[in-house]
């Protein structure tokens, strides 16, 4: 992708935008503190579900992510599929290295407290698909590449899920001599958390960029409408990140000890996922944009099914729930963070041979 250098990007941001590390932190407090304001919130919330699916958050993901996949120029998908070193380090990466590395962090942290611990490895198993896409948006990686990558996640989550949870839960634990824990991982909730979180705004936004561009065609579609639509990604995350935190606000503020403890190998995972991504990519040849797209790809984890599993497996009030619940309080910040990292990281790559066909993100 062509462009300017990171700094100059961040300039010509928004002002919702620049002060996006801000709105969240709000958003944040404001659902920790509705959470405690109203104990009955979080129990009312999570009682309005749809086939299991939480219908906030499900209305949540889906306004923040459409926008994004509406962006998306979906007949130039086919070059990405044919780079293989953007797909074979994001494979690796994503299903060998990051179930790893959190399984490894979760036992070093935590080898004292087998709920967390399981929380966590969970975590690891749980690929992104939902939030990564604005991380990406925002940091200028590559939006096809993104796309590409969250729909081989999604294959993979379904197909590989609940295999993985008894590898890392019961085989490899009992290979090491650190104990077993049994894990019944159900497929269907696997399933019904790609289809929601990723099924609907993939095919919303793919057909909104069919018929729009067939109507008013391809200029009108990215230069008015694209912009209209654009705030409202911005918008959805917002109030996913509030309903997320007043489900849970009672029980990340009464057990702050236990929130820092399982905050540190989830600080350190996404540290050394991004950043050895980054690298990763930045070794095999990939321009910036590719790579930023390969890091936050491989780093970012998909709660929402980590939260769904633990609680259908071991009840809402667990600690196995309460480890799934602090991850996004530290993914976001943090990568919000990684977002201002990978914008002046352009000086560390090569200008692309050939310029990557795609345009500068739309921004409100």
């Amino acid at each position: 992708m062509s462009g300017p250098e990171g700094g100059g990007v961040a300039a010509r941001l928004s002002f919702l935008d620049r002060g996006l590390a801000v709105w969240i932190l709000a958003a944040m407090a404001a659902g920790i503190g509705l959470g405690r304001a109203a104990p009955g919130l979080g129990d009312t919330l999570a009682e309005v579900t749809v086939a299991g699916v939480s219908l906030p958050i499900a209305l949540g993901l889906l306004v923040m992510m459409f926008p994004v996949l509406a962006k998306v120029r979906y007949d130039r998908l086919g070059t990405v599929t044919r780079d293989r070193r953007l797909l074979v380090p994001s494979l690796l990466l994503n299903w060998v290295a990051g179930p790893t590395l959190m399984f490894a962090l979760a036992w070093l942290f935590l080898p004292d407290l087998p709920a967390y611990r399981t929380g966590l490895i969970v975590v690891g198993l749980a690929r992104c698909i939902a939030m990564v896409i604005i991380w990406n948006d925002l940091a200028c990686g590559h939006r096809e590449a993104a796309a590409v990558l969250v729909a081989l996640n999604s294959v993979f989550q379904v197909a590989a899920f609940s295999l993985l949870g008894w590898f890392y839960l019961s085989v490899l634990p009992g290979w090491l001599g650190l104990g077993q824990t049994g894990l019944d991982i159900p497929v269907g909730t696997v399933t019904r958390s790609v289809l929601v979180f990723l099924g609907i705004p993939l095919v919303a936004g793919y057909l909104t960029r069919r018929v729009g561009e067939r109507a008013r065609g391809r200029a009108w579609y990215e230069a008015v409408l694209v912009p209209r639509v654009g705030p409202f990604a911005l918008y959805g995350l917002l109030f996913t990140v509030v309903v997320l935190f007043a489900l849970q606000g009672r029980a990340i503020t009464s057990h702050p000890l236990d929130v820092a403890r399982v905050a540190l190998p989830l600080l350190a995972y996404f540290a050394l996922m991004w950043t050895g991504s980054m690298a990763l990519g930045r070794a095999v040849g990939l321009d910036h944009a590719r790579a930023t797209t390969l890091a936050f790809t491989a780093a970012g984890n998909n709660f929402e099914l980590a939260i769904a599993v633990c609680v259908a497996t071991f009840g809402a009030s667990s600690g196995q729930a309460l480890a799934g619940v602090v991850g996004p309080l530290i993914e976001v910040p943090a990568l919000i963070g990684l977002v201002h990292v990978a914008l002046r990281a352009r000086r560390w790559f090569a200008a692309p041979a050939v310029p990557v066909p795609q345009e500068e993100p739309a921004r409100a």
